[in-house]
């Protein structure tokens, strides 16, 4: 027996097969690409997610597969696989995301991606002065910010009224594969959670007021915890998918939340970093923490509480330089970088090249490269690109815990942890220790130990244990307290002159975008 996870994510779609006692059967990923048609627009199309799934699946169920980490030619391992019987699929995505349907879950138009979509500045402000900034924050844990739903579907109302009349159904990557896996309509608690302001993290259902006033037309899907069962493949998925008829698919969640599950990040007191194209930490905490420039969100399992920050950016920006280089290895920019040393040759870069998340906020926000002269190579700037997230992390560490957070483990995921780099500096730069487990595939991973848990009872500390410690080297730590002063002060000296420039893209680039106020 074996468990299906399965995750979409800003850069690709990544599937597992587990075994039952959690090791990796098989990977696979199938790489995409996200559409910009404005200046602040970020979009993908649903059905690519369902595609993506059902490729996925087959490929991990059938002849062709990758066994463990590496692709194999060995057919007796193949055959092995294709043998195995899947007992339940987990599903996760990127999110908060928004993906209008019709009734029946046909999409209407691209779904609007969670906040590196900064489009509806305006209608935040809008609504921030027609809910009370204080009152949101009380009533749904964190403010508006490019990251919440409700300020995207109000874009869609004013902008593309007849998709918005249309609309009956809201979906984000995981609740549209579990829609399209078993007919059911369901989204999970911590997704609704993000989904500011329809969503009262006190009680813990949609807020009817606030939704009737913003999405009036749609029909909010009825709650689940990402544990559980969504319904049943159907045998027109099975067909899809080569699935067997009735297999139990979980409700699921958003990537971060599942990659936080995926190395048992979901005690109190526990810190997860998600090293992806973007930055993302979650915090486990006892109560609500509310303070405006982080998020406060149910968690992944009930009775759980999140303290979370969010960079719009990390190794998005890595991926960036990589192509202006001529496409190297990472493996070469990574060595470069190594001996280019702390500090990068005196380079400071700020990290918000897709504007900016926690604890900023600031959609309007740009990347700055500080410093920069004829005689720095690549790998500086690479270097200072990972120094960058560094700082980054950092800043939103501080920020969690002068709201009151008790940070005790630190458990990192993702990528960027292969090539032992990153993750040293960012130890190095916060002066936390990181715990990194034996399996860090991330989301998908932890899309599948929901499986499991929907059909077992697995535990996490077994199927995933603890692979190294990343200890900060206090040697450095003097430069990089010096660099961090330099970065908190290098935001707001140049603000508005990013605002600026920002302003200037909205009108220079394809298309017409409407002004944003630069929030």
């Amino acid at each position: 027996m074996a468990v299906l996870g399965v995750d979409i994510g800003t850069s690709s779609s990544k599937g597992v097969l587990v075994d039952e006692d959690g090791t990796v059967l098989a990977t696979a990923v199938r790489p995409h690409t996200v559409s910009r048609p404005l200046p602040g627009h970020v979009e993908m199309d649903a059905p690519i997610w369902w595609d993506e799934f059902v490729s996925l699946a087959r490929e991990l169920t059938g002849s062709s597969v990758t066994v463990g980490d590496r692709p194999t030619g060995d057919r007796a391992a193949a055959d092995a696989v294709s043998a195995v019987e899947v007992s339940a699929v987990g599903v996760s995505g990127m999110g908060p995301c928004v993906a209008l349907a019709d009734e029946k879950g046909t999409p209407l138009r691209p779904a609007i991606l969670y906040g590196i979509d900064t489009r509806a500045t305006a209608q935040i402000a809008r609504l921030e002065a027609e809910l009370g900034r204080d009152a949101v924050l009380r009533r749904c844990g964190s403010l508006l910010s490019t990251q919440a739903v409700g300020p995207k579907i109000t874009w869609l109302a004013e902008h593309e009224p007849e998709v918005v009349a249309r609309a009956r159904r809201l979906f984000m990557p995981s609740s549209y594969l579990a829609h399209r896996l078993t007919g059911a309509y369901v989204l999970d608690h911590h997704s609704a959670s993000q989904s500011v302001p329809l969503y009262d993290s006190v009680t813990q259902d949609w807020y009817a007021p606030w939704a009737r006033h913003i999405a009036p037309h749609i029909q909010l899907p009825p709650l689940r915890w990402p544990g559980e069962i969504a319904g049943h493949v159907t045998a027109e998925a099975a067909s899809a998918t080569g699935l067997p008829v009735g297999v139990p698919v979980v409700t699921g969640t958003i990537d971060a939340w599942s990659e936080a599950l995926s190395v048992g990040a979901q005690h109190t007191g526990d810190l997860m970093l998600m090293y992806g194209s973007t930055m993302f930490l979650i915090n486990t905490v006892d109560e609500r923490i509310l303070v405006p420039e982080l998020w406060s969100t149910v968690g992944a399992l009930p009775g759980t509480r999140s303290l979370a920050g969010g960079m719009a950016t990390s190794g998005m920006i890595t991926d960036w330089l990589r192509q202006l280089f001529g496409a190297p290895g990472h493996a070469t920019l990574l060595a470069e970088a190594e001996a280019s040393g702390p500090g990068a040759r005196g380079l400071l870069m700020l990290p918000y090249f897709a504007g900016e998340r926690t604890p900023v906020a600031d959609p309007d926000a740009r990347g700055v490269i500080a410093g920069l002269t004829v005689e720095h190579s690549r790998g500086d700037l690479y270097r200072a690109a990972l120094e960058a997230t560094a700082l980054g992390v950092r800043h939103n560490v501080e920020a969690m815990r002068a709201a009151g957070a008790d940070i005790r483990r630190v458990v990192a995921v993702g990528g960027g942890t292969r090539g032992g780099l990153w993750t040293r500096i960012v130890s190095d730069v916060t002066g936390l220790e990181q715990e990194v487990r034996t399996v860090t595939l991330g989301a998908s991973y932890g899309a599948a130990f929901l499986a499991a848990s929907a059909v077992g009872s697995p535990d996490i500390d077994a199927w995933n244990p603890v692979h190294e410690r990343i200890a900060p080297d206090t040697r450095p730590r003097p430069r990089y307290d010096e660099l961090y002063d330099l970065y908190l002060r290098l935001y707001p000296a140049t603000r508005d002159i990013g605002h600026a420039l920002a302003r200037h893209r909205r009108t220079t680039g394809p298309g017409t975008a409407e002004p944003s106020p630069g929030r």
